[in-house]
């Protein structure tokens, strides 16, 4: 089913209906679906797509927001019916010093307990084609493992028949997203031009 027409609502509800049985539109890997609905919703929401990718890019840092424009009016008004009118200022400016300190030290140990945030990852699954059916596989296989990354993963491979009896290698890799870069691997594993042709990426899903 394609999603492209988001000027109702009822859209956006089977959209989200089919995405809590599944990661994407169609299939099990991404594909021209999900760009067209992705891009749909983006020309019929523009205002609401930035700010929701705005606040998702923070995510990480939502402990540290200060508190909603309505609860801090709230906590203003109270504090005006405590207020001192014969109080020096000293007295007020050392009282706000004490609140930021014991709210950024709450802040710090809530940050702490939760520890480092773990590494984004993918699982990738390549495709390796040699030239011909003549390409010795198993010494491709190995040239394409002994590509080392700090941050990558080699998983299981297969060999998977292509016609005229050539095989190509499909092998599934888990990489850390900020430390390889999967232009730098593929061309690596290009490198070994006796036995590679080319590489493709078949699949990627976020881990």
């Amino acid at each position: 089913m394609a999603f492209t027409d988001f000027s109702k609502i009822d859209t956006v509800k089977e959209l989200n209906t089919v995405l809590g049985e599944k990661s994407y539109v169609e299939g099990t890997s991404a594909t021209q679906a999900d760009v067209e609905a992705y891009k749909a919703f983006r020309t019929a929401y523009p205002n609401f797509s930035r700010w929701f990718n705005h606040i998702a890019a923070k995510a990480d840092e939502f402990d540290s927001f200060p508190a909603a424009s309505g609860a801090s009016a709230a906590a203003e008004e109270e504090d005006d019916d405590d207020v001192d009118l014969f109080g020096s200022d000293d007295e007020v400016d050392e009282e706000a010093e004490k609140l930021k300190a014991q709210r950024l030290e709450e802040y710090n140990k809530r940050k702490a307990a939760k520890g480092p945030k773990p590494a984004a990852k993918s699982i990738v699954t390549l495709d390796v084609k040699p030239w011909d059916d003549e390409t010795d596989l198993e010494e491709m296989l190995a040239n394409t493992k002994a590509v080392q990354m700090d941050g990558l993963n080699w998983g299981a491979h297969q060999f998977i028949p292509i016609g005229f009896g050539i095989k190509k290698l499909q092998i599934n890799c888990v990489v850390e997203d900020a430390k390889v870069s999967l232009d730098d691997l593929q061309q690596a594993i290009e490198d070994d031009e006796d036995h590679v042709q080319s590489t493709d990426i078949a699949a990627m899903q976020k881990l």
